[in-house]
């Protein structure tokens, strides 16, 4: 490739884009695990699910990317939302 289109660009692994990536993925993991938590007895896997969740949000929100913070968000609002329905522990 030319060189000069290159330059005024940033690097093809821009940490930005390194932690929405990292973002995602914990927010995938996060709500795969977060369907498994709707079977009945398995609402507190949620305690867990949650925290996971945080984490990816705060990799999400140092992203100038939104896609990995939202769906983060999503799946904190599902883990929160099936804690309350089950009481917090079913």
């Amino acid at each position: 490739m030319n060189r000069n289109r290159l330059e005024g660009r940033r690097g093809a692994c821009d940490s930005d884009d390194m932690l929405n990536i990292a973002s995602l993925v914990i927010g995938v993991i996060a709500l795969i695990l977060a369907v498994f938590a709707f079977i009945p007895l398995l609402g507190w896997a949620n305690w867990v699910i949650v925290p996971f969740a945080v984490v990816g949000l705060a990799l999400g929100a140092m992203s100038d990317r939104t896609a990995g913070r939202n769906l983060n968000i999503v799946v904190i609002v599902i883990g929160i939302v099936r804690l309350m329905l089950g009481g917090g522990l079913i």
